[in-house]
């Protein structure tokens, strides 16, 4: 391989064609988009000087790209990036990377050469807000974890969104609605930060606030083995929404909210405090510091650059394809606990969430 990564973009809708298109204005380096695809001539008609195709086998196989980035509706994820896989090429993949665990683990399956990179596309793993969280987590501030909250209902969509296209809120087109579309991000720094649950119960409501299959509210409840405890609020029906995390530990709370971090430190950890006090109703003494933090507007391109240099230098991949099917998987275990009314443990059996996601598309009357 040259020091110049040719890559074919599958899928340049709205975001697989701001990806094309910054790449080629040059926001990545050592990287040249050599071929398109899509099945609607209207989007490849904006990438004049690309190689132009309408089905992903013939771009797969076309011998002009080293790499694919997969920007295609969430079931086609799995079958075209196994098929890349297959055919030796490089594979970033948009979230999420499989609709269901079953399909996630059919996909990773297809990665058997170490020597191929397989990313997916968890761009929010380079902003500076999670990236000084994950830090702050990982140097113990705050003490042994006790409760973690995340309330993300900043997603209002309108019933004008759903309609924009026959296959949103569907099963059969879209295969799940807040936590399958909005929240895989998330859900992905809910692991990232804290791991996997050992069990969960949620309450997922299927078009509570639009004429749509799937859901668009949820509560979910976590436990984890090590005593922490979690909620995760999600909804496309709420404004105005918020987005606020907090998490609670022995050595004080953490609130984000605003792109802004503000830390109350305990003077001394609380199951000490308790322990020495003599007083039935105290106070414990804490300073409160706040950080503002600027955004980044270059998220998605910082994740391009990192598949590159992954391929070109070796570098180590900021969001590998393995870790992405543990969003899928609290996803799944969400709707699944929700539709069966019951509590859900870790690691979940993908073939259970399959066939009752299969039963939702027959009830529904999908293909």
């Amino acid at each position: 391989m040259s020091n110049t990564l040719r890559l074919g973009v599958i899928g340049v809708g709205a975001m697989g064609a701001r990806h094309a298109e910054q790449i080629i204005a040059g926001a990545v380096p050592r990287c040249e988009v050599t071929a398109v695809c899509s099945q609607i001539p209207e989007q490849l008609a904006r990438f004049p000087k690309q190689r132009q195709f309408a089905r992903s086998e013939d771009l797969i196989r076309c011998g002009e790209v080293d790499a694919v980035l997969i920007a295609t509706p969430h079931y086609s994820h799995t079958t075209i990036g196994a098929d890349a896989l297959h055919n030796g090429l490089h594979v970033l993949v948009e979230k999420p990377i499989s609709v269901h665990k079953a399909d996630a683990e059919r996909l990773l399956a297809a990665h058997t050469d170490p020597r191929q990179v397989f990313a997916v596309m968890f761009n929010m793993r380079t902003e500076p807000l999670f990236l000084k969280i994950r830090e702050m987590l990982s140097a113990g501030e705050l003490g042994k974890l006790q409760r973690v909250s995340w309330i993300i209902t900043h997603w209002f969509r309108p019933d004008a969104y759903y309609a924009s296209a026959p296959w949103r809120g569907t099963w059969a087109g879209e295969g799940g609605g807040v936590l399958l579309n909005q929240c895989p991000h998330q859900l992905d720094l809910f692991q990232w930060f804290f791991g996997m649950p050992s069990r969960l119960r949620a309450f997922c409501h299927l078009g509570k606030y639009h004429r749509i299959q799937v859901e668009d509210e949820v509560t979910a409840y976590l436990e984890y083995d090590n005593g922490l405890t979690g909620v995760f609020i999600a909804s496309t029906g709420e404004a105005p929404g918020a987005n606020r995390l907090e998490i609670a530990g022995d050595n004080g709370r953490l609130v984000v909210e605003n792109n802004t971090i503000t830390f109350t430190r305990n003077e001394t950890p609380t199951s000490q405090f308790s322990r020495a006090t003599k007083e039935l109703f105290p106070a414990v003494a804490a300073t409160t510091t706040t950080v503002a933090i600027p955004s980044f507007t270059g998220q998605h391109m910082a994740i391009v650059r990192n598949f590159v240099d992954a391929i070109l230098d070796g570098a180590p991949l900021i969001a590998p394809a393995a870790e992405g099917i543990r969003s899928v998987e609290l996803g799944n275990a969400m709707l699944l606990s929700s539709l069966q009314g019951r509590t859900v443990g870790f690691p979940m059996d993908g073939a259970v969430f399959e066939k009752e996601l299969q039963r939702l598309i027959a009830t529904a009357g999908g293909a």
